[in-house]
């Protein structure tokens, strides 16, 4: 029997999982929580093989939950029931030390099939995520190698104009000419595969360049 704990502030949603997961022979909710500081003081009385965690929490953010629960607590499977799919999410959920990542529109058969899966130890993402995931991590690498090939000189260009510098702005703070920014400018959306400021910008935010 695999015991679980559900982390999920919809009542609803908890009452329905339980409800449907009553008729399992293998798996056994040995309790419930609605928010991420109750859970993470309790949950090591309940002995749970694996948690079932929301990313919506009214206190934390299940990401933070998933940070804070390995810091004490690598035995324990964790397992991601959202409604988020965005791979974004499932990367860093992963990342952080989730074990799997299913959404809550999933049939019964298939999250008892997820529980199951990473109490085996190995890892579960739903199958309809991952083409999604791959391609992500795909253009992250990419993007990765770009921004290795900018020198010293474009990230500070680039930092400027992505938080709306104009081409006047960047040379009057790095003490240089317009053409000469220009020049950068056209040499650094070659190298990142962008074709105006924007594009840039979006670049610069998605790879820490700069934040927001």
């Amino acid at each position: 029997m695999i015991n679980i704990v559900i982390v999920d502030d919809h009542k609803l949603i908890i009452e329905g999982i339980c409800q449907l997961l009553s008729f399992s022979n293998e798996i056994n909710v040995v309790a419930q929580y609605d928010n991420a500081l109750d859970f993470l003081d309790g949950y090591k009385a309940d002995n749970p093989d694996v948690i079932c965690l929301d990313i919506n929490l009214p206190d934390f953010d299940g990401i933070n939950v998933i940070q804070r629960l390995r810091k004490k607590d690598k035995r324990s499977k964790i397992l991601v029931l959202t409604v988020h799919n965005e791979v974004e999410y499932v990367e860093k959920a992963i990342n952080s030390g989730a074990n799997g990542y299913i959404l809550k529109d999933a049939g019964i058969e298939e999250l008892k099939q997820a529980i199951i899966t990473v109490n085996d130890g190995e890892q579960y993402i739903q199958q309809k995520l991952v083409p999604g995931l791959n391609n992500y991590l795909i253009r992250k690498e990419k993007n990765s190698n770009a921004v290795d090939l900018l020198t010293r000189r474009e990230l500070e260009i680039l930092k400027i104009l992505a938080i709306g510098g104009t081409n006047k702005d960047i040379a009057e703070t790095l003490g240089i000419s317009e053409r000469t920014v220009k020049n950068h400018i056209f040499s650094i959306f070659k190298k990142i595969d962008v074709t105006d400021r924007t594009q840039a910008a979006v670049f610069a935010i998605k790879n820490n360049i700069v934040s927001i």
